[in-house]
Formats: C-alpha cells, structure tokens, sequence
C-alpha cells in the first residue's frame, strides 16, 4: 500500500518513513522542507537501500497536494507536516493556525476529493494542558492549550472529529509526549535549523561544543526537583507506533472511525534527570544553568497508554538511555554541524 507521508523529511516523520517500508508499505513523502533538510533522504535511502518517493510541496497548495494523492495512487496518509515549536508560537500565532489548521483542512478535503480514508493524525499531549492528575489517560479531560502549538493540536482534533462524523473517513490521532533518540545507525536523527527549540539536540549540540550552554527554564515548580516532568519516548519506539495505528485502521470494519490514542513509556522523568542520564551515557560533563520558566510549558506529564498496549498491541520498547545514547551518536556524526 502506498502511504502518503507529510511532512516525511522532519525528525518524527523520517523515522516513522524507515518503520513504514521496514512493515512492507511504499512510503511517499511530500514536504516543502521549510524546517528540514533534503539530506535526510540520503540517510533514508541508504538505511532502506532503496530510492525514496519524495515530492517537494506545502500541504497548503491543494492543487499539488491533489496530483500527488492521484498520481501516487495513495491508500492512506501520515501527516506530521505543521509548525512545532511551542516558544515559537507564543510569538506567532496566526502563523501557527494558518499552517497547522490550514493545512490539516486542505488535506482533508483533498482526501475526501479523491477517496483516500485513512488517516493517523499527529497529535501531541499538550492537549491536556495543566493537567491536575497523573498519568493522564485519553478519557483526561482536553483542556485549553498552555500554547499556542498545543491549541493547533486541540482544535486539529476537533476538527477530525466533526469530519468523521460527516464523511466515511477512518482517523487516529495519536498524543504522543516528547520523542528523543534517533535511529540506531546514526543516519537519521533530529535535525533542527538554527537554535533548537527541544531538549535533547541543544543537550548534544552542548556537549559537543556548538553551543555555550544550556538552559533549563525553571527550577522552581513543583515536581521532585524543581524542573519540568516530561515523558521522553525514543523515535523509533514512535514510528512504530504510527505502523500499529495504521494497520489497525485497514482492519476495521467500520465505514467511518475516530479514535485518540496516548503514545509514550508511561513514565516522566525530569529535566534535571535526563541531563544526569546524558552525562553518564556520553561520559560528558554539560555547562547549564537556570533561567527563567518559559510560557507554554506546564509542569509535569506523561501517559497511561494501556490502550494503545491493548487495542494496537504497541508497547514502548527503548529506555531513556537508548534515546540519549542514540542521539548522542547522531550528534557525533553530525559533528558541528550548523554552527
């Protein structure tokens, strides 16, 4: 089957590219890579051994989107593409709806236009906002998003909520936490243009000299040192998440479906404990220091994902210190790189 993957170039996206073909699919990418690097299909290509389908679009433009879906013959579609720094978009809103929403519309109507009904959507646990009880389950209520990112991805559900009533269209959302690692091979990894905006590549550029120092945003909330509560799962452990989710969906019955499903370890760890975890795997010693908190973050969360255990059959397999372990060894073949 030949699975539309937008966005495919970005970190999660180019992983989940690898599970893909690696579970039999033909995975077709489509990005406008805005946020990512046409190098990425090299890495791809010799980790698969095969050429990589990539078309060079924005999910905005329906005219490409449409000859992509029908020329391609797609059976059903991944989509990743969207803007995704939660700083970011405290700074530009209206960017952040235009791309993120817009795009997921288009999609939709394109699919809907050329009969392609099965779509996992990627979503995020910023859905949940500040969330009083841990961990959170998909029955937690949805609360208004700390960010603006985290808003895209509440109202992208509704959305795909109010559509599958109205239209045969099978759909998973899929919340998942906060992905880290790369693949094993060092070929493909997280690959931020500029300053990143996630944890884990401004720990490895920090180690290995691109940057002065980390931050980290706050040592005052409350969790059991001070710093942010996260669940890191590693990216591989992601990407076959999707492959379940997908699978899943060809084998309903049903003629029209919506579900949500929380992706992560089922279990948080702090920021302070993944810069220790790092040292340790990469026998590095980082310079940090702390600063202010940020807007948009909350304080602590991370899932309870029995029912992506039990309804997908997916289980987080990859420990912190894999994911630490894996990007470290992507950092190093990267080596300085956009200094």
């Amino acid at each position: 089957m030949n699975i539309l993957v937008t966005g495919g170039a970005g970190f999660i996206g180019s992983h989940t590219v690898v599970a893909l073909s690696e579970a039999g699919f033909t995975p077709i990418i489509v990005d406008n890579f805005s946020n990512s690097e046409i190098s990425v299909l090299t890495g791809l290509e010799k980790i698969l051994g095969k050429k990589v389908r990539c078309h060079t679009i924005d999910c905005n433009d329906a005219a490409a989107l449409r000859e992509v879906m029908l020329s391609e013959k797609i059976d059903g579609v991944i989509h990743f593409a969207a803007f995704k720094a939660v700083g970011e978009s405290m700074g530009a809103p209206l960017a952040y709806y235009r791309n993120n929403l817009g795009s997921l519309v288009t999609l939709l109507e394109v699919m809907l236009e050329t009969s392609v009904n099965h779509l996992i959507f990627s979503s995020s646990c910023t859905v949940y906002g500040e969330t009083e009880t841990l961990p959170v389950t998909e029955a937690t209520a949805v609360k208004p998003a700390a960010s603006v990112y985290g808003n895209t991805k509440r109202v992208g559900e509704e959305i795909l909520y109010d559509v599958a009533k109205a239209h045969p269209l099978k759909i998973i959302a899929l919340r998942y936490f906060n992905p880290i690692g790369a693949h094993p091979s060092g070929l493909i990894g997280e690959l931020p243009l500029g300053i990143p905006s996630n944890l884990v590549p401004f720990v490895t550029q920090t180690a290995i000299g691109l940057r002065e120092s980390l931050t980290v945003f706050g040592n005052d909330y409350p969790t059991k040192d001070g710093t942010c509560v996260r669940d890191y799962i590693h990216v591989m452990d992601l990407a076959d998440a999707h492959v379940a989710a997908l699978q899943h969906l060809l084998v309903t019955e049903k003629p029209s479906l919506y579900d949500v499903f929380n992706v992560g370890t089922g279990a948080g760890n702090s920021v302070l404990e993944l810069i220790q975890t790092f040292e340790d795997v990469s026998g590095s010693t980082l310079r940090y220091q702390i600063g202010a908190r940020r807007p948009g973050d909350v304080t602590a969360i991370w899932g309870d994902v029995h029912k992506a255990n039990n309804v997908l059959g997916w289980k987080a397999r990859r420990t912190l210190r894999e994911g630490l372990a894996d990007a470290w060894r992507w950092q190093q073949q990267l080596g300085a790189r956009n200094k």
